[in-house]
């Protein structure tokens, strides 16, 4: 940050963006964005010097921080050697990011197409799932997010969905959220026996010969960072296993590190057929996504073409940048300081604001990967009004955290480097506001 404020450029930036940007999920009249002008670990600062500690990670997605230097470093030197390459040619970057990556996924993974972010390494997940069962259908949850492409779209289950309703062969159901259960659950093993038996039905009902994959986010992070329940993923890899369904789990989110584990469903006993990737691989420093293959699927396009591509798979730049980072965070325990800070601080601290705060519903997460649902009231469980959800955002904001919401939730989403301080320090605020006469919060 530099030592001289000059909040004129946080307007100029302002005043572009208001010209010239046209912004995602969002009616082009009302959006007033924050100005972010540098960042370090986790924080962020504008261009006055305001400075932000950083609870959103973006997008959950700096999971390494703000301008590590290692991954700063390794961009740095592969674009004084080589910007852009085709992605037909073999280039060592990549071959040196494929092979960490797959170093990190279970047996019988060694091949990982690459893509230009999460969405279309859903895609093209979904491409490859249909290609070798020869079926058309994709099974994905209400709550969920996979995307903004065409069958990644079709296949999120949340709002975003329905004007977006274009790609064909799209089937959804529930998936377990004892919190607000549609099964009439009371216990987590009954919300998991009553969802298996639900998504079952649905395979059934729908053809199981007609149906290629069952799409499935590890934990869903922005429908709610819904912990699965004992047995369900088990349970799910079963059902598709005994229709001969692919099993498609995205890691966009939860993947490297934010859960303290380097693929979250490393702590369900569950191994997939097709896993997708992007965000943490590489913190976001520059775009980059894809799919890591199972043997079987993999072996499919050994004789046969794979129809499908990217100008900027693999690109060198972000390839280097996922080196960087995977290399970094190994050496730095960076994934084992998002394990303990979930264990040590982040467990007991938010059960505390629920002790305190009625506002607080129900705690969830693990690692650095957790939310808060807040209610009007406990007992009916009814979520507040999106006023007091605007409320709170700004007053986290003006006691310098930047929080990341949807919906009713608050989700304490810190980069995987955050310190014990930085927490402590989080907690506070979030005290602070939780206990604030808000308005009506039904």
């Amino acid at each position: 940050m530099s030592d001289t404020p000059r909040p004129e450029l946080d307007e100029l930036a302002r005043e572009l963006d208001r010209a010239h940007v046209f912004h995602s999920w969002s009616a082009q009249a009302g959006p007033d964005p924050l100005v972010i002008a540098g960042g370090t670990g986790s924080r962020v600062w504008d261009h006055a010097g305001r400075r932000y500690l950083d609870f959103s990670s973006q997008l959950v997605n700096v999971n390494i921080g703000h301008q590590h230097p290692a991954v700063v470093a390794a961009i740095r030197e592969q674009a004084e050697l080589l910007t852009m390459v085709s992605p037909a040619t073999a280039n060592l970057a990549r071959g040196e990011a494929a092979k960490r990556i797959a170093a990190r996924a279970p047996a019988g993974f060694e091949r990982v197409f690459f893509t230009n972010g999460g969405a279309d390494a859903n895609e093209n997940a979904i491409r490859l799932a249909r290609l070798h069962t020869g079926r058309d259908k994709v099974l994905s949850t209400y709550r969920s997010y996979h995307g903004n492409t065409g069958a990644a779209i079709v296949s999120t289950g949340d709002w975003r969905r329905f004007p977006n309703e274009f790609a064909r062969g799209h089937v959804h159901f529930f998936g377990p959220y004892l919190y607000r259960s549609e099964f009439w659950a009371e216990t987590p093993e009954q919300e998991s026996e009553r969802a298996l038996r639900h998504v079952e039905r649905v395979v059934q009902s729908e053809g199981a010969t007609t149906i290629a994959a069952i799409l499935l986010e590890t934990i869903p992070g922005t429908a709610g960072v819904l912990i699965p329940p004992p047995g369900y993923l088990v349970g799910v890899r079963a059902i598709a296993d005994r229709y001969g369904i692919m099993l498609i789990l995205d890691e966009v989110m939860a993947g490297f590190g934010r859960t303290g584990r380097w693929f979250a469903f490393d702590g369900y006993d569950v191994v997939p057929d097709l896993i997708t990737f992007a965000k943490g691989v590489n913190s976001g420093y520059v775009p980059a996504g894809g799919v890591v293959i199972s043997e079987p699927i993999a072996r499919d396009f050994d004789e046969t073409v794979f129809p499908g591509g990217l100008t900027y798979s693999g690109h060198p730049l972000a390839m280097a940048s996922i080196v960087g980072a995977l290399d970094a965070m190994e050496s730095e325990g960076i994934v084992e300081n998002a394990a303990r800070v979930g264990r040590e601080l982040l467990a007991d601290g938010l059960a505390h604001l629920a002790e305190r705060h009625p506002l607080v519903g129900e705690v969830r997460g693990e690692g650095v990967f957790w939310a808060l649902e807040l209610v009007a009231d406990r007992e009916t469980r009814e979520p507040v009004s999106a006023a007091v959800m605007a409320r709170l955002k700004a007053e986290l904001l003006r006691r310098g955290l930047l929080p990341f919401l949807a919906d009713n939730r608050i989700h304490v989403v810190p980069p995987c480097v955050v310190t014990d301080d930085e927490v402590a320090e989080a907690l506070a605020i979030y005290d602070e506001v939780l206990g604030l006469d808000l308005p009506s919060a039904g």
